[in-house]
């Protein structure tokens, strides 16, 4: 209007209209962008439980779970790449493939020949990002593995660290972190070299474009160009209205170059949170774990199992055959064998950590299946050899933070898996993670003291609980054992003839099933 001659009062009505879109541009953006980081932290909130429960739901036999550390990195860490890929990535998408269409139809009635220019410059950057992208993607999931192998690399080496000290491996295992991280540095930066690359190929077909036009609306506004038009020559108001709308052609693509590594990582979080969440070999009736009631049937139960199948994985020699076994309410009973003869694996079937491939399993006369396991699994009590000790103080190794074991039941406990004196050497003391203070001995007999605190425990299952102990500890360790299981029904699963004399009744497992009275 200003070139039309018109005075500044004229204009201040369309400038104060301009300026009232740009301010609810720039809050419509900022809303949306709120908007957008919201839904993107609630998808990533939803996957995150989609991917625990998943793991929650892996039976302990399971070979093909995950380490810890790659699974914990994974959800805690690698992620929140996630978020700005839904955030930021997606929206951005959005806008540049609507916003120049846009742009394009408005030009398109002044200048066809600006159309035109726009037309063909435009798709040159998709194209090339597209080329990019595919490199992009594959860079951050070969970074994503690999910070999720050193990951699990360290909480494995940190968890055996007494081993490695012990066999002077230090060294060694610092040379091969040493390793592993500048090959993760080596993935980062090619990571990072193609999103510098992406953009600097971006802002270049932009600025070439923005250039294009600008020397086309130059040259028809001097008259060198007569073609373009639908009728004559540009004004200077259509020519700089197209000169203005050319940046904001391009801007879109531009924002979208500014998060396209975004998608990169993103997509490969993505689908690394996917085959997480997939499913291997479930524990039964996981889904009712936590809703799970306790049985108020207090008859002590029997275990009966027939025609039993199992093998770990599809193809391999089964570890049971056909194979049967009846224990009586309140029996006492040694699964004996040679280790790897499937004492272990016995034991998990009993405890319905995992499924067989035929036959069945009674407890009590119920069978255990997916809809009775995680109520069956209440009734019993797991002490394996190897028992976890977290940090914290022997009552608190106890009770496991459940509300349901009483003071007066931890004192019981204590008592029965004769503690006492190790209570009282420790007294309110932590333990150090993994039981570091604690002798194998001590640790079994906190796990026994765990089982003895839990009300409506019927059936006590011990893998191997005098494992690697010397004859007086793993005699204590037995006496303890028998002490909770008076009352109960105890199914161990032992290698040790001494222990195994001890029980009501030895069954042998190996090629052939037998069973000896004790």
């Amino acid at each position: 209007m200003i070139a039309d001659r018109h005075g500044l009062t004229a204009t201040a009505i369309p400038a104060l209209f301009v300026f009232l879109l740009g301010a609810l541009r720039a809050g419509l953006d900022s809303l949306g962008g709120r908007l957008a980081f919201q839904a993107a932290r609630a998808e990533l909130s939803r996957r995150r439980e989609i991917a625990a429960t998943a793991l929650a739901a892996r039976s302990q036999l399971d070979s093909d779970r995950p380490a810890s550390g790659f699974a914990a990195s994974l959800i805690a860490e690698q992620a929140e790449t996630i978020v700005p890929y839904l955030a930021r990535f997606r929206p951005a998408r959005l806008k540049a493939s609507a916003v120049p269409l846009v742009i394009l139809i408005c030009i398109a009635p002044v200048s066809w020949l600006a159309a035109l220019i726009l037309l063909f410059t435009a798709p040159l950057i998709p194209v090339f990002m597209a080329l990019i992208g595919w490199q992009a993607k594959a860079a951050s999931e070969k970074q994503l593995a690999e910070t999720g192998g050193l990951n699990a690399f360290l909480l494995d080496r940190l968890r055996g660290l007494a081993t490695i000290r012990a066999l002077g491996a230090i060294d060694r295992t610092a040379l091969r972190v040493r390793a592993d991280a500048e090959q993760l540095k080596m993935r980062t930066m090619a990571v990072l070299k193609i999103a510098f690359l992406s953009s600097a190929v971006l802002e270049l077909f932009a600025a070439l474009g923005v250039a294009a036009m600008a020397v086309y609306v130059g040259f028809n506004l001097l008259g060198a160009i007569d073609v373009g038009t639908w009728s004559g020559r540009l004004s200077l108001t259509q020519g700089l209205f197209i000169l203005l709308l050319a940046p904001s052609f391009f801007e879109p693509l531009r924002e979208l170059s500014a998060v396209w590594h975004d998608q990169a990582a993103g997509e490969a979080a993505l689908d690394a949170l996917d085959a997480l969440s997939s499913t291997g070999m479930t524990l039964p009736g996981w889904r009712d774990e936590r809703v799970a009631e306790t049985s108020r049937d207090r008859t002590l139960p029997s275990i009966n199992v027939d025609r039993l199948c199992f093998r770990h994985q599809p193809g391999q020699m089964p570890v049971f055959d056909g194979f049967g076994l009846a224990i009586a309410a309140g029996e006492h009973v040694a699964l004996l064998g040679e280790s790897g003869a499937g004492k272990t694996t016995m034991l998990s079937l009993i405890a319905g950590l995992v499924c067989s491939e035929s036959g069945t399993i009674h407890v009590g006369g119920q069978r255990l299946n997916d809809i009775s396991a995680s109520a069956l699994r209440r009734r019993m009590a797991w002490i394996g050899q190897r028992p976890h000790i977290f940090a914290g103080t022997m009552t608190s190794n106890i009770t496991l933070g459940r509300p349901e074991v009483s003071p007066h039941s931890v004192q019981q406990a204590i008592d029965l898996a004769h503690l006492r004196r190790t209570v009282t050497q420790h007294g309110a003391m932590s333990i150090g993670e993994g039981g570091a203070g604690m002798s194998g001995g001590e640790a079994l007999r906190l796990a026994i003291a765990r089982a003895a605190a839990t009300p409506h425990v019927d059936i006590i299952l011990a893998d191997e609980p005098t494992a690697h102990l010397d004859t007086e500890t793993a005699r204590e360790v037995t006496d303890a054992l028998l002490a909770i299981a008076r009352g109960r029904t105890l199914v161990v699963a032992t290698h040790d003839p001494v222990l195994a004399a001890r029980m009501g009744r030895i069954i042998h497992i190996d090629a052939s099933v037998r069973e000896e009275a004790a």
